[in-house]
């Protein structure tokens, strides 16, 4: 192969990636997905206050996670999230949202372990937990998937499997949109601002 040609390639895979940078912007996942969203509707699960129902919270706007405290990446970096995109709102605005956190894994997380993992995070998020039936037909009705992996044969330590969104409840309790996992704070103000303050 001769040093002319290499040097016409060379020239030529340049000028492509220069054209690749100035004109191909590939669009990332939407941060709210309203197509396709779960028929959702009213639940009862157990809080450490007691019984906590969806409805109690008509005339709020709701965002609705399933996750577990032992998650190690995923639900931590949602909550920091939240808590980032809830700051931003103002005292009033902050008074209409509030925050439900389903455990997938009612096995580990009681009560009083999900409300001091919550609070470690300053959102004032609700812990909700139940029998596996409960959680199970909570997450079918929100589409919610999750799935028990196996145990270390060592320590029996397992983790779950779940999915990653987090659903937004409008004030008459239907669900509004979905939120993608990775959503930037900035993007998850607007969203609800959308849902507070609709034109």
């Amino acid at each position: 192969m001769s040093e002319r040609f290499l040097v016409i390639l060379a020239v030529f895979v340049a000028a492509l990636i220069a054209a690749l940078a100035v004109f191909w912007h590939p669009e990332p996942p939407p941060a709210v997905r309203p197509s396709s969203l779960p028929a959702g509707g009213d639940f009862r699960l157990q809080s450490v206050s007691g019984p906590v129902a969806l409805s109690d919270y008509q005339g709020r706007l709701v965002m609705l996670y399933f996750g577990y405290t032992f998650c190690p990446d995923i639900c931590p970096t949602t909550l920091v999230t939240l808590s980032e995109s809830l700051s931003s709102l103002t005292a009033d605005e902050r008074e209409k949202v509030a925050v439900l956190f389903v455990s997938v894994d009612p096995e580990r997380d009681t009560v009083a372990h999900l409300k001091t993992y919550l609070d470690f995070f300053s959102i004032g998020a609700v812990g909700l937990t139940g029998t596996a039936e409960q959680i199970a037909d909570v997450a079918r009705r929100y589409g919610v998937f999750y799935s028990k992996q196996a145990a270390d044969s060592a320590t029996g330590a397992y983790s779950m499997d779940h999915s990653a969104d987090t659903f937004l409840v409008g004030p008459e309790g239907r669900v509004r949109a979905r939120i993608a996992h990775g959503t930037q704070p900035e993007e998850v103000v607007a969203i609800i601002r959308q849902y507070l303050n609709p034109q």
